[in-house]
């Protein structure tokens, strides 16, 4: 295997699977699967969710709503999308721990470095939830930080796109995708991959990012591997 631990950041979207909100059980089913064949190959996974199915704070406030309380929703928009990536992981017989940045202790445990650590060395995946517990950062920020703090090799950033392109392949049928990029080509080009704040801080730390489709079966398997899937972002 290419990579000993990684967290996996998936967007809140990418679980509605064909729905217009809210989250389809087959698609989580099939992400199970997909983490439960990487997780029998020995490799440490933690995961970061958004929640953007459900809530985003950034739209609460562009209606009017204050940004701080709308940015708590989110939060607990993304406890609910790790609740049920828990319920679909355990029902594929996958040990798994939810952890959030919020005290929810009814619900899940405490956002605790040493102890996340140790759930990833017995082979739990290891779900983190609530963002990184403040308001006005989003949830690529909370990825790159628990994976700073887990010091995992990766980041994997699942998408509905295999990649990153000089243009919105959705929109422009003639974009060009990258299959290797630097950081600083990214912000040259004024490339979009994650928020101004996650991506300055992966650099920083050096901290390569792999973008690639998720709902492509089998993708993940191959990124892990070192297969050239995607687009990976490094210094």
């Amino acid at each position: 295997m290419k990579y000993k631990r990684i967290l996996l950041k998936l967007s809140g979207e990418a679980l509605m699977g064909n729905r217009q909100y809210g989250i389809d059980p087959e698609r989580l089913a099939e992400y199970a699967k997909d983490i439960k064949e990487i997780t029998e190959l020995g490799l440490e996974v933690a995961i970061v969710i958004g929640g953007g199915n459900i809530f985003r704070g950034v739209a609460g406030a562009s209606n009017g709503m204050d940004r701080v309380q709308g940015d708590h929703m989110g939060m607990l928009a993304t406890v609910i999308n790790g609740l049920a990536l828990q319920s679909a992981l355990e029902d594929a017989e996958v040990p798994t721990r939810l952890q959030t940045a919020i005290h929810i202790e009814e619900v899940a445990e405490p956002f605790i470095r040493r102890r996340a650590l140790r759930h990833l060395e017995k082979g739990r995946v290891v779900i983190f939830g609530g963002g990184t517990g403040n308001p006005y950062f989003t949830t690529d920020s909370a990825a790159v930080l628990r994976a700073i703090e887990i010091k995992a090799d990766v980041i994997l950033k699942g998408t509905r796109v295999d990649g990153i392109y000089n243009a919105d392949p959705e929109k422009d049928s003639k974009a060009t995708k990258f299959d290797h990029i630097t950081f600083d080509d990214v912000l040259r080009k004024g490339l979009k991959v994650m928020d101004t704040t996650a991506f300055t801080l992966s650099q920083e730390n050096e901290l390569p990012i792999i973008v690639f489709d998720m709902n492509k079966k089998g993708n993940l398997l191959k990124v892990v591997s070192g297969e050239n899937i995607g687009t990976k972002v490094n210094l």
